[in-house]
């Protein structure tokens, strides 16, 4: 919800009040994708140095994290925009840590019998929480303005963390194996 609170006003809040032109802010969000690129490559290797459950928590904590320099950006345009470069490329890693590290230790954990009614009810409330969370980003940006509302969700998003450190997931150290009385044969029609 958070997250797309800060999309619904991100382009609005660097082209008016930062005063990005259309290429600069192409280029900013190009390094997202650079960003997500280079966390897709490396997640292997992290989840293998830190284990599965702190690589998932790492990524929900370096997704949100790097936004937070979105609503400091501020003074000349290249000062700004390097600080929303960073933001993207950081957020874009971080993406791809928890989706990649995240998806794994959920397949991993979820029985396959109940796999795809998991997997619905997640995208339910992924996916329907979007709009949701964009609508009060454009309303709080035109009530409060879009500096205090990039604040707000960018610490909201870091609150959301705050539900998963009680849990388990820190002792995660690897993706479990199946056990053999849990393996369903193949079967071909």
């Amino acid at each position: 919800m958070f997250n797309f609170a800060f999309q619904a006003i991100f382009i609005l809040y660097a082209t008016t009040e930062l005063g990005l032109s259309p290429g600069l802010l192409g280029a900013v969000l190009g390094s997202g994708a650079i960003g997500s690129v280079l966390g897709s490559v490396l997640t292997g290797r992290i989840v293998r140095q830190i284990g599965i459950g702190r690589a998932t928590l790492l990524g929900l904590f370096a997704f949100p994290a790097p936004l937070v320099l979105v609503p400091l950006a501020h003074g000349p345009v290249l000062l700004a925009a390097t600080c929303l470069f960073l933001a993207e490329f950081g957020s874009g890693f971080g993406v791809m840590v928890l989706d990649i590290a995240g998806g794994s230790l959920t397949a991993s954990l979820i029985p396959d019998t109940l796999r795809s009614r998991v997997a619905g009810a997640s995208r339910l409330c992924n996916y329907g929480i979007r709009p949701i969370g964009a609508l009060a980003g454009g309303w709080l940006g035109a009530m409060i303005g879009l500096r205090p509302t990039l604040w707000i969700a960018t610490l909201g998003a870091l609150l959301g963390l705050a539900w998963v450190m009680p849990s388990r997931i820190l002792v995660r150290t690897i993706t479990p194996e199946p056990s053999l009385g849990e393996a369903q044969p193949h079967r071909t029609p």
